[in-house]
Formats: structure tokens, C-alpha cells, sequence
């Protein structure tokens, strides 16, 4: 039943934003303002994904196997969010939405006020680094992990934590509306990024090295399906390893930048 509303939920709320997005999109537009097409296309991207996550086959994959649990959670983190980021949802849902609830909403964001002095603090960049990462890590023990794969409710928690500390992650690397700080040095980006690749391999060789089972529900269910549940483990383990350096591509878009500002 929770399993049901949950994705009840998160289609619903992804049909919401999306529909928001590009009435804010052609309203803008139509007032010579429009964002730029590749801001829509990773905006509709990064929803896919959120969908291909929760929705599809892998979130019923999930329930029996770690490595499926963990693709999901790279997929939330290192693809969705950073595509949301990119397509800098705010002030286009915000026009999108009708009158009355864009002066409500934006009212929450006007300088000094509540929800924006919180969003300034959590987007500070080693602030978001430290919590997305500490949320990461906590989510990773064995009684969270094993908690959030038992009960529904824990685990839509789980997936909201680590979408929701990604978002505050990836904002100083493509600050997005609103702009809450000043655009960080990019030899700072560059280094909150290589230590976010570190912390990422780190995990990824914690769970493989010892060739061990960390997680008895896992160890459960492989019996059932007879199937390895290190082996899971080291795929899963894998996955982790390898994703982390999927944090290059962005060091090679900063240093990009940094090169254009040079050449002119």
C-alpha cells in the first residue's frame, strides 16, 4: 500500500513540476525571455531519470538485490539532480504556476527571508559537501542500509535525503537561480569535486575489499534467489567505484570555463 502511494506520489509530483517547467518555459518565451533549449532538454532529462529510478522495474530489483539498490541511488544523485540543477528550475516553475501561487512562492525566496537565508547557508559549498557526503556515508551502515531495503516508508525517506542533499551538492558547481552566493573559484569547485570522486571510491573499496557480506537482508535474499550476495555486493560496490568518476566530466566543464575567461 505505501509502495503504491509512493509512486502515486512521485508520478504525480513529476507531472507537477514538469508541466510547471514548460509553462514557464513558453510564457518566457513568449515574452522574449526564454531559457535556453538545452536548459529544457536536461530539465526533461533529469525527470526521466528521477522515473527510470523510482518507477520503473529497478525500484522492484532493488527489494532483492544491493547492486540494483545502489544504481538507484547513482542515479539520483549523479544524474537527476545535477540535470535538475542544470535546468535551473526555480524561476522557470515559478512562471509556470498561476499568479496567485508564484507571488506566494516568491515571497519564500525575497532576500531575508526564512527559506532563502536557509538555502543560502545549505548551498554554501563545503557546507552542501559535508552533508550530502555525511548523508551518503550515515545511509551506508548496515541497520540504515538494511532499514531503508525492509520498510517502504524508511526507504522513500532514504531516497528523499539523498536527492535532496544532491540538489544542495551540485548548486555552488552550477549555481542556478536564485543567486544566493557569488560563483565560487573554480580551483575551489575543481577541489570540492576530486574530494567528492575520493569519498566515492573510498566506499566503493570499503565494500569490495574485504570480499565480505555487510548486509544481512541482502544476504536474505540472495539465499532466496541463489545467487551471491558478495558478488552482488562487489557489482554494487563497482557501481560505486566507477561513479565516482562521473564528478570529471564537471571538473573538465569548470576548466573549460576557466580557459574561455583566460583566451579573452
Amino acid at each position: 500500500m505505501l509502495e503504491v502511494l509512493f509512486k502515486t506520489l512521485v508520478s504525480l509530483g513529476l507531472l507537477a513540476v514538469g508541466a510547471a517547467y514548460a509553462g514557464g518555459w513558453r510564457r518566457l518565451r513568449a515574452a522574449g525571455y526564454a531559457a535556453p533549449r538545452w536548459r529544457f532538454a536536461l530539465y526533461v532529462l533529469g525527470l526521466a531519470t528521477i522515473g527510470a529510478a523510482l518507477l520503473s522495474p529497478l525500484d522492484a530489483l532493488a527489494a532483492e538485490r544491493f547492486s540494483a539498490h545502489m544504481g538507484q541511488h547513482l542515479l539520483l544523485t549523479m544524474v537527476a539532480a545535477p540535470l535538475l540543477v542544470l535546468g535551473n528550475p526555480l524561476p522557470l516553475v515559478l512562471w509556470g504556476v498561476p499568479a496567485g501561487a508564484r507571488r506566494a512562492l516568491g515571497t519564500t525566496l525575497r532576500r531575508g527571508a526564512p527559506l532563502r537565508t536557509a538555502l543560502s547557508a545549505l548551498t554554501l559549498l563545503p557546507v552542501a559537501g559535508i552533508l550530502h557526503v555525511t548523508t551518503v556515508w550515515v545511509w551506508h551502515l548496515p541497520f540504515m542500509y538494511d532499514a531503508a531495503a525492509e520498510h517502504e516508508l524508511v526507504h522513500a525517506v532514504e531516497h528523499a535525503t539523498f536527492f535532496s542533499t544532491a540538489i544542495l551538492f551540485w548548486w555552488p558547481i552550477a549555481q542556478p537561480a536564485p543567486r544566493l552566493h557569488p560563483r565560487p573559484h573554480a580551483g575551489f569547485q575543481i577541489l570540492y569535486l576530486l574530494l567528492a570522486t575520493a569519498q566515492n571510491t573510498a566506499l566503493g573499496m570499503l565494500l569490495a575489499v574485504p570480499e565480505r557480506a555487510y548486509y544481512p537482508y541482502y544476504v536474505r535474499t540472495a539465499a532466496v534467489l541463489g545467487i551471491s550476495a558478495v558478488d552482488d555486493q562487489l557489482l554494487g560496490a563497482g557501481l560505486m567505484w566507477s561513479g565516482g568518476h562521473m564528478y570529471l566530466l564537471p571538473i573538465l566543464l569548470v576548466l573549460w570555463g576557466l580557459a574561455r575567461e583566460r583566451v579573452v
